[in-house]
């Protein structure tokens, strides 16, 4: 299929075709996450997955102690999240995640953007 073709269902209808969307994922600090949350759903997106992780890379490494020792961690908290988009909506809310997850330091993290090919609900398929 080329960039923007809606492909051929089948009869039965199982697969709900998905065209000109896209997926949004940002890796943010997790303080920012609530703010983060309030301004998408302002935006009208309900629907939102967050995942935590860590990170490598996304900031200076933090120092720990534990039981007199002192440990260094390279691993950054993150925290996933991705929602799903109409193409034209796609600027706005990576514009606004980027403006509320600012925080102007090194490590304020990341957002990635990918077509959406295909979205089928479970419970309806």
């Amino acid at each position: 299929l080329g960039p923007r073709q809606r492909p051929v269902l089948p009869e039965n209808g199982c697969k709900e075709a998905v065209s000109q969307m896209k997926l949004i994922s940002a890796l943010i600090r997790p303080h920012r996450l609530d703010d983060v949350r309030m301004v998408v759903a302002r935006m009208g997106l309900v629907g939102l997955t967050v995942t935590e992780v860590e990170e490598h890379g996304g900031g200076p490494p933090r120092t720990e102690v534990y039981r007199g020792a002192e440990y260094r961690f390279d691993w950054q908290p993150r925290i996933r999240i991705e929602v799903a988009v109409d193409d034209e909506l796609t600027d706005q809310v990576v514009e606004a995640i980027c403006n509320v997850a600012r925080t102007g330091r090194k490590g304020d993290g990341r957002v990635f953007v990918a077509e959406l090919e295909e979205a089928i609900r479970i419970r309806t398929g």
